[in-house]
């Protein structure tokens, strides 16, 4: 799976670079922007365990071939780790903690290949924030646990299937690789047999509905004003 994933990246790249589609991106910027915020959720892997990472994302589009932004990214998933560090007497203490990690993200999204309803297109974002282990399950970002430093940098693909002009599905498959203190993370709490085995990347994945609200009004109201002024419904 990770080789696969690696040639369609690869691929994706190479066709993103070809001449052809950076013209079409000087095309791109030629037109007007609009807003893009969405919500999102995705679901990875830590110590082959499901996780959930949920966030928000606020940027601007271009044609809906181009969106560029950033957003704010958290582990949703409340996640047990245990901890066994050696006490004064020499002995090993169990502790529990949960994993907890926050970021900020910026992203890029190219849309390289469309039909009617089929849409392709390569996602990219990287993110700097903290990890941090604490007793309780709700967010206590500001509390007394020690924060580590985080970064992450998640190349991925995109497909979508539009099923009518305003509504579609689609997913996407990524790899987030994230560089963390490990080292300072296993002197702080770790024993050898600590339950916290950090990976250097992991797997992600969503699957999403998609709706385009205004090409559902310009299809419920066709002769508004806005639709007039702004367009018809459009594939």
């Amino acid at each position: 799976m990770k080789r696969v994933f690696y040639i369609l990246i690869f691929l994706a790249s190479i066709k993103l670079c070809n001449a052809q589609y950076l013209d079409t991106l000087h095309e791109v910027f030629r037109h007007k922007s609009s807003v893009d915020a969405r919500l999102e959720s995705r679901y990875s892997f830590i110590n082959n365990r499901l996780v959930s990472v949920t966030g928000f994302r606020l940027g601007v589009a271009f044609q809906r071939k181009l969106r560029i932004g950033g957003g704010l990214s958290w582990l949703k998933t409340n996640y047990e780790t245990r901890f066994y560090p050696e006490n004064y007497l020499g002995k090993r203490d169990t502790l529990f903690r949960y994993l907890k990690f926050g970021y900020l993200c910026f992203y890029v999204d190219f849309v390289f290949h469309k039909t009617k309803r089929w849409q392709l297109s390569v996602p990219i974002q990287a993110g700097v924030g903290s990890l941090w282990f604490q007793r309780y399950t709700s967010y206590h970002f500001w509390g007394g646990d020690q924060k580590y430093f985080l970064a992450l940098y998640e190349p991925g693909i995109t497909a979508q299937f539009k099923i009518f002009k305003w509504l579609g599905v689609g997913s996407d498959v990524a790899y987030r690789f994230s560089l963390k203190n490990n080292s300072k993370i296993r002197r702080n709490y770790d024993g050898p047999d600590s339950k916290y085995k950090a990976l250097p990347w992991t797997p992600t994945y969503s699957f999403k509905i998609l709706i385009w609200f205004d090409q559902l009004y310009f299809a419920m109201f066709p002769e508004s004003k806005l639709t007039k002024r702004f367009g018809s419904p459009i594939w």
